[in-house]
């Protein structure tokens, strides 16, 4: 029988007496499995079977006069209550919240995590570190998809300055293998997730006391899963073959607030203004199928961009910014003869919610010194295209 997951929204309780009362009152309904209440986060989080009717959780918390129901949802839903947190005192007051979840939902038990570098794992991690430090064994898997130095950077950041438990995983052959002649975006990507999730189960049997998956999740990955935009490896649940709880304690906020929390957490500028990079990596970022020259076109292309956007300033002031090298070819003409090889797309943008973004426009001798380098230094490439098209109606990423 599935399970079913509802979070009660609380007012009033003003102690760990209160709590336990209501943590008593809904473990003692037929059917609920686990229950974990804060009163600093003002919620109850609950598991039971579908057969557990929403109603008898609400009466649960309503014969307490002391305390008032404001709401109930699957925990997937961002309370109209909430406010937009863009101050350190709120971040402060959301830290704490999630600190006393994650406390009290975990226990003294063991936590993977994984640890792409990324700003909402980084955070992640970061709030895992606060609430139950070295219970948590994060994990790095390098794809074959990342972008160009990455996993050594993250194994310099988190594992030699940070001190934290680090797990890195070369699986470039075994993701790229399973993802081999793959054309269908949704496909690549529930590939790719899928190898994860079968990475993490793999290193979770050779440790012990691992009963938790944290995940980086944020609410706009979950807002376009269930618009059918996008399927997004963080969202959906986990097989019941894999035995473990997930943990998603920012996936309520927009990436702005992701960020403020960040720098709340006092984590590196450079790591919390990181412009964001998707789960499935450079994979959504070569269109088709992908194969290993044009991945390595990708790669060294971004590379390029990258290093051009941080020698004219502009690092800081746009948002995220990326090549793309789709799978078709045009003609073309190097050293006097014809070439057919592939474009290379620029696409940089700017937003605050990731729902709507504009573009940023480059001057045009930033264009050509960057046409010029990508052109001449990454094999395979023989065209240049700026991408102008905002969000909607495209997406953020091609695929």
């Amino acid at each position: 029988m599935a399970d079913k997951s509802r979070t009660l929204y609380i007012e009033g309780m003003g102690c760990p007496k209160c709590e336990g009362k209501v943590k008593a009152a809904l473990e003692a309904i037929d059917g609920v499995k686990k229950v974990v209440v804060s009163r600093i986060a003002g919620q109850a989080d609950v598991t039971c079977a579908d057969t557990v009717a929403d109603e008898d959780l609400k009466a649960a918390v309503a014969q307490f006069e002391n305390y008032t129901f404001t709401g109930m949802d699957d925990g997937n839903v961002r309370p109209e209550s909430m406010e937009r947190i863009t101050t350190k005192e709120q971040a402060d007051a959301f830290i704490e919240a999630q600190v006393d979840l994650l406390q009290k939902q975990i226990g003294d038990g063991g936590v993977l995590l994984a640890l792409s570098g990324g700003v909402d794992s980084s955070v992640v991690a970061a709030l895992l570190i606060k609430a139950i430090g070295k219970q948590l064994t994060c994990i790095h898997v390098n794809h074959g998809l990342m972008r160009k130095g990455e996993s050594q950077q993250v194994i310099d950041v988190f594992e030699k300055q940070l001190g934290a438990n680090l797990i890195y995983i070369d699986a470039t052959d075994r993701f790229l293998d399973k993802l081999s002649g793959v054309t269908d975006p949704e496909t690549k990507r529930k590939i790719i997730g899928g190898e994860f999730i079968d990475v993490f189960d793999e290193e979770a049997a050779k440790l012990s006391g691992i009963g938790f998956l944290g995940q980086g999740t944020i609410y706009p990955d979950i807002l376009e899963s269930k618009d059918g935009i996008k399927a997004h490896h963080n969202v959906g649940g986990l097989p019941e073959e894999v035995k473990l709880e997930l943990v998603e304690p920012v996936k309520l906020l927009f990436k702005d607030e992701v960020r403020v929390v960040g720098a709340a957490l006092g984590l590196p500028d450079d790591m919390v203004n990181r412009q964001p990079f998707p789960g499935p990596g450079l994979g959504v970022r070569c269109p088709g199928a992908i194969t290993r020259d044009r991945l390595e076109a990708v790669r060294e292309s971004d590379a390029i961009l990258r290093e051009e956007f941080a020698k004219n300033g502009l690092s800081g002031k746009v948002w995220q910014y990326f090549t793309v090298v789709p799978d078709f070819k045009s003609t073309g003409i190097k050293n006097g003869k014809r070439t057919f090889d592939w474009p290379c797309i620029v696409r940089a943008i700017n937003t605050t919610d990731v729902m709507e973004v504009t573009v940023e426009h480059f001057a045009p001798e930033f264009i050509d010194h960057l046409v010029q380098r990508i052109i001449t230094e990454v094999p395979g490439i023989n065209r240049v295209l700026i991408d102008y098209t905002p969000k909607p109606p495209a997406t953020v990423e091609y695929e």
